[in-house]
């Protein structure tokens, strides 16, 4: 179990003079949870989303954004200690948020030619297993590290191949279990990353990089967006399956209520102006879907 704390948080554009997005959002998700996030535009959720990774276009003015841990988050051949089973990610790199069990599922996701699937993920799941483990050698190990470091002349480059945690066997069996939950075609995988794909594939793509990274919680930033219907239900088969079968606590960013056909919601809170302004249950998604946002906003200044 993982919990993701966001309190206060206040954030503006990293430029001079940037202006400010967030104005004290409030939120909180645990693993095996689905959060619906909802909003018009500008109200700050994809901000939201990315400055709970770390993405360097935002600077935190203000607030904390915590994730607790269980002793048995990473399974039970990994224990934690007391004092490393809460982190402030405002103080860690992204790819240290994304070692904790932090995932951002983008809107557009990129397109690399040349770097099929496979190795994409084998790589992207090592480099969290060895970030992770970096995270939490106690200060003794570092020095020896440091220690060992020093004088190095050669380059790993230049030595075999580094097979890494994961090597590539074991990595061909989870790759084909993941796509077989997610009843995703296994020749997807031998495919360039993202290149040449379809809206729909690029988004199934990135709930198929959910699974294999298995993460605490998982940002999903408006992954609905430009599907049809079809491919909408099978994102959202993906979506229910890193939940139902991985434990992973979901913060569903989204304009509509229609994903939350398919992917019930437990919560629903709605952002407006930098702020979460309403909490309810899947009731309130409908509410939104029937009534817009109007009704939100008179509630919210006649009660200021």
């Amino acid at each position: 179990m993982a919990t993701l704390e966001i309190k206060n948080l206040h954030a503006e554009v990293a430029v001079e003079g940037g202006e400010t997005i967030l104005r004290g959002v409030d939120l909180e998700v645990k693993s095996g949870e689905i959060h619906a996030l909802m909003g018009p535009n500008g109200s700050g959720k994809s901000t939201t989303a990315k400055v709970i990774a770390g993405h360097p276009a935002y600077d935190v003015t203000d607030g904390e954004i915590l994730l607790h841990l269980e002793d048995d988050e990473f399974g039970e051949d990994f224990d934690i200690p007391e004092d490393k089973r809460t982190w402030d990610l405002l103080d860690l790199e992204p790819n240290e948020r994304a070692a904790l069990g932090i995932f951002l599922g983008f809107q557009y996701p990129v397109e690399i030619e040349g770097v099929t699937m496979t190795n994409f993920l084998r790589q992207a799941l090592n480099a969290k297993l060895e970030e992770r483990e970096e995270l939490f050698e106690d200060d003794e190990e570092e020095a020896d590290a440091e220690d060992e470091d020093e004088g190095y002349e050669t380059s790993p480059m230049e030595g075999p191949a580094d097979e890494g945690e994961v090597g590539v066997a074991e990595f061909q069996q989870l790759l084909s279990e993941k796509m077989e939950l997610l009843d995703i075609d296994e020749k997807f995988a031998q495919r360039y990353l993202n290149a040449g794909f379809s809206g729909g594939e690029k988004k199934q793509n990135e709930v198929l990089q959910a699974a294999i990274l298995e993460p605490s919680i998982a940002v999903l930033d408006e992954i609905d967006s430009g599907l049809d219907i079809d491919r909408l239900q099978d994102v959202s088969e993906g979506i229910n399956a890193l939940r139902d079968e991985q434990g992973t606590g979901i913060l569903q960013i989204t304009h509509y209520q229609r994903i939350l056909e398919y992917v019930e919601p437990d919560h629903v809170h709605v952002m407006l102006d930098g702020e979460v302004v309403k909490s309810g249950g899947a009731e309130l998604a409908e509410q939104l879907e029937d009534e817009g946002y109007d009704w939100v906003r008179e509630e919210v200044y006649e009660a200021a």
